[in-house]
């Protein structure tokens, strides 16, 4: 039997049942095999399918028109995506190769801006290819912080970020040493060349409709089987395949560490490493199961660079347990009542690539290590 056109099953009412069946059907996921069944995990798991369905439906409908484009972001402090960087402001846009765009920009004082083009998304394979890259050292600024940035397929003069054919979505970082105490970049984009009107077109708004759970069930899907792939080695931190994390959106000037921690009540987790000699930036981090930095908002869950402090010998040790192990362990991140989940490193521009070593012990013998 043929298919209805995508507008008359919007129009009767057909669209929409998919769409709540759909929804539906992605609760698998929170019950999904190797998926943690304490409370806790559960219950942020289907707040997670509510957090992706709001960013899902900002991305595929309300900030889905690249004539009109404006940014926005898919990851923030009440809805997160793929161990999203709690040093971060991130923002999103959508484009379209087949046009050009111009984004007038003032840098602040941020210390790491980087603006990615890319192609495709979390739904299906999870393929968000790049497509161009720049970041501040790239582009030409004047004196008071003040830029302009072409968007385009074609090749333009001065400050220029490449896109092709393929290419639909723009993402911003902005990390912060210290996000509380620097400014950050202020950005705007138009199209230069749009040719259609911003009414609300039934045809392209079924589209869009359309995209919303593909986007909800391929997000959580996508990081879960990673997750899958991370219980392999739990507790350790070695490096990830990079490819895969250029694949999901990541940044190619980042070097990126993701695991799986899991702790009993009672234990720490320690990880040491000496910092890149040559290294704009690093930060540690935890998450829940679902890749959702932890409430940083409230709670200590990550450190960088410039807030941690090193040994006598220049390396870092930081604890990761339920409760602070004192003084004597500046660098202690809290488990915010978790009993797992999973935590990510990263080097920002970083010349070299040292070991990170990591062991579990009980706090109590912790505590004893510094008074030994």
């Amino acid at each position: 039997m043929a298919q209805s056109p995508p507008e008359e099953k919007l129009l009767n009412g057909e669209l929409w049942n998919e769409f709540c069946d759909g929804l539906k059907a992605a609760g698998a996921h929170v019950l999904a095999s190797g998926v943690p069944n304490d409370p806790l995990t559960r219950a942020e798991g289907f707040r997670y399918l509510t957090r992706l369905l709001r960013l899902g439906l900002e991305k595929q409908i309300e900030f889905n028109d690249p004539q009109y484009p404006q940014f926005y972001a898919l990851s923030h402090e009440t809805a997160k995506i793929g161990n999203d960087n709690p040093d971060n402001f991130y923002q999103n846009c959508a484009v379209d190769g087949r046009h050009e765009y111009r984004i007038r920009g003032n840098r602040g004082s941020v210390d790491y801006l980087s603006i990615e083009t890319k192609a495709g998304s979390f739904a299906g394979e999870g393929n968000m290819a790049p497509t161009g890259h720049v970041e501040l050292a790239d582009l030409d600024i004047d004196e008071q912080g003040n830029f302009e940035l072409m968007v385009s397929a074609s090749e333009h003069a001065g400050n220029w970020l490449p896109m092709t054919a393929a290419t639909d979505n723009l993402l911003v970082r902005q990390t912060f040493r210290d996000r509380a105490n620097e400014k950050k970049a202020e950005l705007a984009i138009e199209c230069l060349d749009p040719q259609d009107s911003a009414i609300l077109d039934p045809a392209t708004f079924a589209g869009q409709l359309a995209g919303v759970v593909p986007f909800v069930s391929g997000t959580a899907g996508l990081f879960h089987n990673w997750m899958q792939t991370f219980a392999g080695h739990i507790n350790k931190l070695p490096p990830n395949d990079q490819k895969m994390c250029l694949r999901a959106g990541g940044d190619p000037a980042i070097y990126y560490h993701n695991s799986y921690w899991q702790l009993e009540p009672g234990q720490a987790l320690v990880v040491e490493f000496s910092p890149p000699v040559q290294c704009r930036t690093w930060n540690l981090q935890l998450s829940n199961y679902w890749m959702e930095s932890l409430d940083y908002r409230h709670h200590q869950v990550h450190t960088n660079k410039h807030r941690a402090a090193l040994c006598n010998d220049g390396s870092v040790c930081i604890v990761i347990s339920a409760e602070d192990p004192g003084e004597a362990y500046p660098n202690w991140l809290g488990t915010a009542g978790h009993r797992c989940g999973s935590m990510l490193l990263r080097y920002v521009e970083a010349a070299d690539k040292p070991p990170v070593h990591t062991r579990v012990v009980a706090i109590s013998d912790l505590q004893q290590e510094k008074t030994a």
